[in-house]
């Protein structure tokens, strides 16, 4: 079968390789379509701790059940997404329920071969079925949306409350709308760059431009001079920190989603005066999962305005090209349903506009927790 192998920094190629042989209480998949991350980048970089050459790449990834060994209500035929966490089921938080922080956490596709491939293995127990209405390319970002899931649930946020969200990625633009769904009436997206500022104006939110103004008095003072309620760090950049502190109100909230790569300089003095609190957040649980497939099948909001491009596996490396650039991509998929990529459609729907927009704001009625 053939795979994307991260072979060294800024190196992807597609191998011929064996088809993995599944034992009891695994499933081969099919896979359909995998999505290219912040995390697959700092691989593909070179800067990852963990992921060695020769990994099979990709964490978030859906596909169709081929060969399954053990009980289990799944059957051959089932469209799946894969859950990626691996915990260990015995330190503390696995024994707390907490298995997302578990102390030895592994993610397939980073620590082990993961869903860049024809065909993967996976732990039976890391399949979620696919509801029928639910294309299997949407599934793909099943993971990312747990991930804001997950972030919007560890935070205060309140129906009617201001949200300033520092970064324009995938996530952060996914908080938004899992944001806005549970009830935030303004959110601001700050970035640099102006193709993923675009698509967050279509989402229906309030764009900032971080080269072309001073961040915290643009939101503030089209915030009618008001602080802000609850702050989401999405960037992972000395700056973006610089301006938590600033915007957040008193008594605010900052969740911090972003795994920084050097350690950032906060001022606590600050924090302490104001008594504002700081939220980190890792991963999501499987309830968030859940919710994140449940969602995305409602239909309630257009995620497929995220995928700016799908590339088939034989052109991995070009997909790895594109999405290093904020200027032209936002979420890319690997695939091998398609030869070539989708781009010339992705784009022009994007120029017709009929992505997804929205000026309104609504509570969530998936019980996401958020009151």
């Amino acid at each position: 079968m053939k795979a994307g192998k991260y072979v060294g920094p800024k190196l992807v190629q597609v191998a011929e390789i064996e088809k993995p042989i599944i034992a009891e209480g695994e499933a081969l998949l099919k896979v359909s379509y995998g999505g290219i991350c912040g995390t697959d980048m700092m691989i593909y970089a070179g800067q990852h701790p963990r992921a060695q050459s020769s990994l099979t790449m990709g964490h978030e990834f859906s596909g169709v059940i081929e060969e399954i060994k053990g009980m289990s209500s799944f059957k051959k035929g089932d469209r799946v997404v894969v859950e990626p966490t691996i915990s260990c089921g015995e330190c503390r938080p696995c024994q707390s329920g907490n298995s997302h922080v578990c102390e030895s956490l592994k993610l397939i596709g980073i620590d082990v071969d993961g869903g860049f491939s024809e065909y993967a293995k996976v732990p039976i127990n890391r399949l979620h079925k696919v509801p029928d209405e639910l294309p299997l390319n949407l599934a793909a970002l099943t993971e990312p949306v747990a991930v804001a899931v997950h972030s919007v649930r560890r935070s205060t946020l309140k129906v009617g409350e201001s949200v300033a969200i520092l970064g324009a990625g995938p996530i952060g633009l996914l908080i938004g709308l899992i944001a806005q769904l549970n009830g935030a009436k303004d959110i601001y997206v700050s970035d640099i760059s102006p193709f993923r500022l675009g698509i967050a104006e279509q989402m229906g939110f309030r764009a900032i431009h971080a080269k072309e103004t001073n961040v915290v008095d643009e939101i503030r003072a089209r915030n009618n001079n008001e602080f802000i309620d609850v702050v989401f760090e999405v960037a992972g950049s000395q700056q973006t920190v610089d301006q938590m502190i600033p915007l957040i109100k008193t008594q605010g909230q900052i969740v911090v989603v972003s795994v920084f790569k050097n350690k950032p300089a906060l001022s606590l003095a600050d924090m302490h005066f104001r008594e504002l609190s700081i939220t980190t957040t890792r991963c999501y649980t499987s309830d968030d999962f859940r919710t994140a497939v449940e969602l995305m099948a409602s239909a309630k909001v257009d995620f497929s305005t995220l995928i700016s491009h799908e590339f088939h596996i034989d052109d991995i490396d070009k997909g790895f090209s594109v999405m290093k650039n904020t200027e032209e991509s936002l979420k890319v998929l690997i695939t091998k349903q398609v030869k070539g990529d989708l781009n010339e459609f992705i784009f022009a729907r994007r120029k017709s506009g009929s992505s997804h927009r929205s000026n309104s704001w609504h509570w969530s009625c998936l019980g996401l927790g958020i009151s």
